[in-house]
C-alpha cells in the first residue's frame, strides 16, 4: 500500500481507525520521517478521540505498536517523554526501546530486524529522509557525531545527478543535514560521490564549525577512516563538502569489490564541533 502522507492528510485525517491501522503498517509509507508519522498520529488520535482516557487506551493498545520509534529522531523521542496523550509507562518503554537500539552496532540491528521481520517497528519506510543516528558531547566542546548509513542500492540509484538527505539533527541549537550526491569531480571528467553539510536555518546566524568526513572501509571493516576535514562558517541555507570523498570515479566507488560497502552498506560518520572561540 503506497500512500503519500502529506499530499493526502485530509483524506488520511478522515479514516476511522482500522483504515489508519492499514496506512501506518505500510512500509511503502511516504513520509519525510518517523517524526512526521508520530505528529499525525497524535493530530489524529486527539481528533477523533477527545476524550483523554479513550486516547490513551486508543494510542496504547492500537496505534502506539505501529509508530517506529527506533526510526524517530533523538529530539522527538524526548518530546514522547513529556507527552500526555501516552501513559508514562508505555511512553517511557517505547522511548527506552528506541534508545537501545539506535545503540547497537548496524550488525545487531540488522539481527534484530531479523529476529522481528513479523513486527516491522524496526522497519524504515519510504523516507524522504534518511534516518541518522547521533551522539551529542557538551565538553569538552559542543560536539555531535553522526552515523548515515546507505545502501548500495540507494547509492545505485543517485546516478547521475541525483541526491540523498538526511534527517535534521542539531548542533549549538541549529539544525543541520548531511547530503549525498553523485556529481562530476571538480574537472569534470567524471561522476563520483560527494558528501555535503548543511545548515537549514535561514537568518543572520552564524557560527564556524569543525567538520570531519569519515568511512568504514575493507578489510578493517569496522573502523571509521578519515576521509576530508575542514572549517566553515556556516549561515542559513548554506553548504559545504567534498565533491569526491573516495577520490575516485562512479564505476569505482559502485563496483563489486569496492572496499566501501560493507555488507552491502555504505557507513559515513560526520563529527561536528563548535569551539567557544568560534561562536558568533
Amino acid at each position: 500500500m503506497r500512500c503519500c502522507m502529506s499530499r493526502f492528510q485530509e483524506e488520511v485525517m478522515a479514516l476511522p481507525l482500522p483504515g489508519i491501522e492499514a496506512v501506518l503498517s505500510s512500509d511503502e509509507l511516504q513520509v519525510a520521517n518517523e517524526d512526521a508519522v508520530y505528529d499525525f498520529v497524535l493530530k489524529w488520535a486527539r481528533v477523533q478521540y477527545p476524550r483523554l482516557e479513550e486516547r490513551r487506551e486508543v494510542l496504547g493498545t492500537r496505534l502506539g505498536r505501529l509508530i517506529r520509534f527506533p526510526n524517530m529522531s533523538s529530539r522527538k523521542l524526548k518530546k514522547v517523554l513529556a507527552c500526555n496523550d501516552f501513559d508514562h509507562d508505555l511512553a517511557t518503554k517505547l522511548v527506552m526501546d528506541a534508545l537501545f537500539f539506535k545503540a547497537e552496532t548496524p550488525h545487531r540491528q540488522r539481527a534484530l530486524m531479523a529476529e522481528e521481520s513479523a513486527n516491522r517497528r524496526f522497519a524504515e519506510r519510504a523516507y524522504k529522509y534518511r534516518p541518522v543516528k547521533v551522539v551529542e558531547f557538551d565538553s569538552p566542546h559542543t560536539q555531535c557525531i553522526v552515523f548515515l548509513d546507505l545502501k548500495r542500492e540507494e547509492c545505485a540509484a543517485l546516478f547521475p545527478t541525483g541526491r540523498v538527505y538526511s534527517q535534521a539533527f542539531h548542533l549549538g541549537g541549529q539544525g543541520f543535514f548531511l547530503s549525498a550526491h553523485c556529481n562530476m569531480d571538480q574537472q569534470s571528467s567524471f561522476h563520483c560521490f560527494g558528501l555535503f553539510l548543511g545548515m537549514q536555518e535561514k537568518g543572520s546566524v552564524s557560527f564556524a564549525v569543525d567538520y570531519e568526513f569519515a568511512a568504514r572501509s575493507k578489510p578493517t571493516a569496522w573502523e571509521f577512516v578519515s576521509k576530508y576535514k575542514g572549517n566553515y562558517t556556516f549561515t542559513g541555507g548554506k553548504a559545504v563538502g567534498y565533491r569526491n570523498l573516495f577520490q575516485m570515479p562512479w564505476t569505482s566507488f559502485m563496483a563489486e569489490d569496492s572496499h566501501y560497502f560493507v555488507n552491502g552498506v555504505l557507513h559515513l560518520r560526520a563529527e561536528l564541533t563548535i569551539k567557544p572561540q568560534a561562536l558568533c
